[in-house]
């Protein structure tokens, strides 16, 4: 038969619908696909057609068949199994510092990685809880930006923002920029997800040491051409440690702790310092660890959410100061 102009295409074509039509549960038999085909403007014969397969099997797509009244094909191994995208799916609905709006992009994205069928299974997953999400549309491009100045051993410029309170108008709340909008310059190092939101963590040369920043509330980002300072701190900095030493990265004194903790919260304290902690045995019923720790309202808070679980031994600088804390929660109910 004469080739028509998308003959050439053929090929591309029949990849597409076989990837996108098919699956282990859904086939297509040699009619079906040659009815997809001329959907297109493509006309094929039933040899050819078996011929084309061939050569996509042999290109690396897992062209299978399955045989009852009649010869069904169907792709069937595939970069990524459904399992494995639903948990990516579900990690991007549950983080919060991904957009609703850019997790419902993503989220499409993934489901052309397996047929129509299935990517119905893999938007039902979008509805599975009403998460909180981050309102700052940037962030994805934020990280993106903050990678490259890493990648060209750049320092970066941006504004840091919050949130404020505002009783002038309807709105209650408002986003406002720090020190009036100065621009902070810092070098990049490494960036970090802790506690449901990315921080950004450099190098401040002005103030001389690491210090950490929310990426979501940080605006105008811009690489500069000078090249970043701090390299001798980070040659010695363990991003592992930092993480689990801050506590939702609140800024205080560093510090060695000692924690006597019940038996029956060792799993609290490897959740939040990891299984190559070491302890020692207090009672039958508690243990006790020490850990490095940032003294922060955080910690305290952490503590306390224990409730009579944990306490803290030394320094006495943290006892002392949880201590303190405790007294003027309880002096604004007890007077």
């Amino acid at each position: 038969m004469p080739k028509s102009s998308m003959q050439k295409q053929k090929l591309l074509y029949l990849q597409k619908i076989m990837l996108e039509k098919t699956d282990e549960n859904h086939g297509l038999t040699a009619n079906e696909i040659k009815q997809q085909l001329e959907s297109y403007g493509i006309k094929t014969e039933r040899k050819s057609l078996y011929d084309d397969l061939k050569i996509l099997e042999t290109f690396g797509i897992d062209i299978c068949r399955t045989r009852t009244t009649t010869v069904k094909y169907y792709v069937g191994s595939r970069d990524f199994e459904m399992p494995e995208l639903k948990l990516l799916v579900d990690a991007i609905q549950s983080s919060k510092f991904i957009t609703q709006k850019k997790s419902l992009s993503l989220i499409k994205k993934l489901s052309h990685l397996v047929s129509e069928n299935e990517a119905n299974q893999l938007q039902r997953q979008v509805y599975v809880s009403n998460r909180v999400k981050n309102i700052n549309e940037k962030i994805y491009y934020n990280v993106d930006t903050l990678h490259n100045a890493i990648f060209r051993d750049r320092q970066v410029t941006f504004k840091y923002c919050r949130w404020d309170t505002d009783f002038s108008g309807v709105k209650k709340i408002k986003w406002v920029e720090r020190k009036n909008g100065v621009l902070y310059q810092v070098s990049p190092w490494a960036l970090c997800w802790d506690d449901e939101n990315y921080y950004l963590i450099a190098y401040d040369s002005e103030a001389q040491m690491i210090k950490h920043y929310r990426v979501d509330k940080m605006e105008s980002i811009s690489i500069t051409e000078n090249g970043r300072d701090g390299k001798q701190s980070f040659e010695r900095f363990d991003l592992a440690g930092y993480a689990k030493s801050v506590f939702s990265m609140f800024g205080g004194t560093q510090a060695d702790v000692t924690l006597s903790v019940d038996n029956s919260l060792v799993g609290v304290i490897v959740d939040r310092f990891g299984s190559d902690i070491i302890i020692s045995r207090d009672s039958d019923t508690s243990f006790t660890v020490s850990v490095s720790v940032v003294l922060s309202p955080q910690f305290y808070a952490w503590i306390f959410g224990l409730g009579g679980g944990v306490r803290i031994l030394s320094p006495k600088l943290a006892v002392d100061e949880y201590k303190e804390r405790l007294s003027e929660i309880c002096s604004e109910y007890f007077g």
